[in-house]
């Protein structure tokens, strides 16, 4: 027997854990990386589930200019504090901004104190700074009609997030049921109902309806707190939500109709059959049933 050993064939693709080790990222930056389109996956063909990530794709990640910092650089997030080092504002002026929707958290985090901590891109926050049409908005007083908005209460921060997690969550779906899933991923489950009537459906489309970002234990104060963020408040966030919904669940029934189960047999129900077989007449009796049969007997010669 030969002492030369056979080599065996480099996989196509790998776990995220090895990728985030050979792109030189954490964990978390890499998370970022995926949910933003920077580093693409593909479906786990193994049937073990989840993403991986192909080696052409971390050999095109590593060949580019700058590698790793360009990279790690791109996928930075920071807090309240150090967003407004960036832009060399105050901290109340960053947070007025974040409250309008002029710069967009990327992800959260619950704190100790069950506080949300909002995450933006370092990058977006450096390119919102050196624009020049945003030179007024970083120097000067706020415009009126942006203090008169916030003097309502609003805050689009938690909706801006759900919209950016739409998009991940978009671009991850497989098929028309994943796409559809993802739409109802944000609407309470009343709206759900009320959209998706049949109970068949409403219950196949739930496996593909992806579940808020973990933070804390199932059920816990944390977890609801994450519901409740991944859940459009808005009236005509949730109207468009449903329409999308609405319409995803047709391409989905037209894609693969939602499984049902087998009809049921009844035991009792009469067994039927090819065809009828009429019943013989009863043969009469007493008197008239010998008059009738002597008047068939053959006539006598």
């Amino acid at each position: 027997m030969s002492g030369n050993t056979v080599a065996q064939p480099r996989s196509l693709t790998c776990a995220p854990s090895r990728a985030a080790r050979e792109l030189n990222l954490k964990r978390g930056e890499f998370d970022l990386a995926v949910h933003l389109g920077r580093i693409r996956t593909v479906p786990d063909e193994g049937g073990g589930g989840g993403r991986r990530v192909e080696h052409a794709e971390i050999d095109r990640l590593r060949s580019g200019e700058g590698f790793p910092e360009v990279l790690r650089d791109s996928v930075k997030a920071v807090g309240t504090t150090e967003g407004a080092e960036i832009m060399n504002v105050s901290a109340t002026r960053f947070t007025r901004f974040a409250r309008l929707g002029l710069v967009v958290p990327v992800k959260f985090y619950l704190n100790r104190y069950r506080a949300v901590v909002w995450l933006y891109l370092a990058e977006e926050l450096r390119e919102f700074a050196a624009d020049e049409k945003n030179a007024s908005l970083l120097t000067g007083r706020t415009p009126e009609v942006l203090r008169s908005q916030l003097d309502t209460g609003l805050d689009l921060r938690a909706r801006n997030w759900r919209g950016r997690h739409l998009g991940f969550l978009l671009r991850q779906a497989g098929d028309p049921w994943e796409r559809a899933g993802a739409f109802a991923a944000f609407l309470d489950p009343a709206h759900i109902a009320d959209v998706v009537k049949d109970p068949y459906e409403r219950s196949h489309l739930n496996r593909f309806r992806p579940a808020p970002p973990a933070h804390g234990a199932p059920g816990s104060p944390s977890a609801h707190l994450a519901e409740k963020i991944m859940t459009a408040d808005d009236l005509d966030e949730i109207g468009w939500l449903r329409s999308d919904l609405a319409r995803g669940l047709e391409q989905a029934r037209a894609y693969r109709p939602a499984p049902r189960p087998a009809p049921r047999h009844d035991p009792t129900a009469p067994t039927p059959t090819s065809a009828a077989v009429p019943e013989a007449p009863e043969r009469p009796r007493g008197l008239l049933g010998r008059l009738r049969r002597r008047s068939l007997r053959p006539a006598e010669l």
